[in-house]
């Protein structure tokens, strides 16, 4: 699950058992070093290390992504049995917060999820905090494994001014893509028919609406899932590379351009309307989701990760579409990588480490991962279900990732984009900020940034 907006200060680790064993003959870089090492010089040999505890940090909570990661430590553990894995799994907003005050003292997780925004990864980066994984990358085939676009989305510039190239960083298990659930039985209590353009949603978010019904389930009291549904809106108004550039931050773009304004618009009226319902800023993400399993809501504009858990109760009346094809003609939506793994600079086993990270992404990964109702992020078509909702969510992700446009996460874009992005979002949907103002936010961090790099 993915991606959300700082939340300020982090709070202090507690009763996280931080300490691994350091073990003989670990090649872990010296400690604040980012430098991992060569390729000639990686040791892949677990057997001898001895007995060695890996700490694992993670944020796969949910059913399905729980159910995968598990399935994959007995397995690794099956097949390194001196290494005892420590696994900490805790929601992403926690991780997140725990990570930044991790990484700035000396007792570190072995493995860490991190996420790829500058914000994140860009600025652990910068700071030395983490392993460069270029040498495990030639030693284990991961360039070979992966494709380079995958690869692109964990590789910084040591600097971290460069985003999408240089160094790599970490490796992710799955892949992700922002679409529309919708509720069968609803729609035909509607006499609707599944949207095909985006007048064609727009039109049913007024019938819907008309008839008494909630169109559209969003709980924003966290700032960020808002971002999943301006993300495909903005697709339909601005051309997909210019979101692209927007949001990975490189210069050449500006928020302020009238497709942008166009889209924030429409989330304003659609705010305005009550299409989100009573107060979307005052609900949690999770009980949104929730709600909408309930019976609440015709629509949930949200990602490939939630099919699995909402499947388990709605069963065969939900499914998933990629949103309709933007004003390029193609479909883009908001999607990209599951979180990457990574291994901190001051990781103490690092040779564990790598191989755990090599082993929770490999072809024998992919396919558990897909078993238990996750979506690999290779060989994605070939590990399609024949049914159900992850059917369809698989075949969306192929559809946009290899025909389509799939589009960054609008807080890839600058350090302090998150919180941006977050906060001018509230603002629109809740009344408080008009379309050109909150552009003109969007555009002073995002030209900002852009202007010093």
């Amino acid at each position: 699950m993915r991606r959300r907006a700082f939340l300020g200060q982090a709070s202090a680790v507690g009763g996280l058992g931080l300490l691994a064993a350091c073990a003989p003959g670990s090649d872990a870089p010296e400690p604040g070093s980012a430098t991992g090492p060569a390729a000639d010089e990686v040791d892949k040999d677990v057997a001898a290390l001895g007995d060695v505890t890996l700490t694992v940090w993670d944020q796969e909570v949910r059913g399905a992504q729980n159910d995968a990661i598990t399935a994959l430590i007995e397995s690794f553990q099956q097949k390194f049995p001196n290494v005892t894995v420590d696994r900490h799994s805790q929601s992403f907003d926690d991780l997140r917060q725990q990570t930044a005050l991790a990484l700035s003292g000396n007792d570190v997780p072995d493995v860490l999820q991190v996420n790829n925004a500058r914000a994140d990864m860009g600025e652990f980066v910068k700071a030395g905090q983490l392993t460069d994984l270029s040498g495990y990358s030639e030693a284990y085939g991961w360039e070979d494994r992966f494709p380079a676009s995958v690869l692109a989305k964990s590789r910084y510039s040591a600097d971290a001014v460069a985003f999408g190239e240089g160094s790599l960083w970490g490796l992710p298990q799955t892949g992700e893509v922002v679409g529309i659930y919708y509720s069968a039985a609803k729609l035909e209590a509607l006499s609707a028919q599944v949207p095909t353009t985006w007048d064609e949603l727009i039109a049913l978010v007024s019938a819907a609406q008309a008839a008494g019904e909630q169109p559209l389930v969003l709980g924003n009291i966290e700032g960020w899932p808002a971002l999943h549904v301006f993300g495909p809106l903005q697709a339909h108004y601005v051309p997909a590379e210019e979101i692209v550039s927007l949001g990975m931050g490189n210069a050449g773009a500006d928020w302020t351009s009238e497709g942008n304004i166009q889209a924030l618009t429409q989330m304003a009226e659609w705010g305005a309307s009550g299409a989100f319902g009573d107060s979307p800023n005052g609900q949690d993400y999770d009980a949104a989701w929730a709600a909408f399993t309930e019976g609440t809501g015709v629509l949930l504009i949200g990602g490939s990760w939630l099919g699995p858990d909402m499947e388990k109760v709605l069963g065969e009346d939900l499914h998933f579409m990629a949103p309709p094809a933007g004003m390029d003609g193609k479909v883009a939506t908001t999607g990209g990588t599951g979180l990457p793994f990574t291994i901190p600079a001051k990781a103490k086993n690092a040779v564990a480490a790598a191989a755990y990270i090599d082993f929770i992404t490999s072809s024998e990964a992919m396919a558990l991962i897909a078993e238990n109702g996750g979506m690999p992020v290779l060989e994605t078509a070939a590990l399609a279900p024949d049914s159900g909702v992850n059917k369809e969510i698989y075949e969306a992700f192929d559809a946009v990732s290899t025909s389509g446009t799939l589009l960054p996460y609008l807080d890839y874009a600058t350090p302090t984009f998150a919180d941006t992005a977050a906060d001018t979002l509230q603002g629109v949907i809740g009344g408080q900020t008009d379309p050109a103002a909150a552009a003109d936010a969007l555009q002073a961090d995002y030209g900002e940034f852009t202007a010093a790099s």
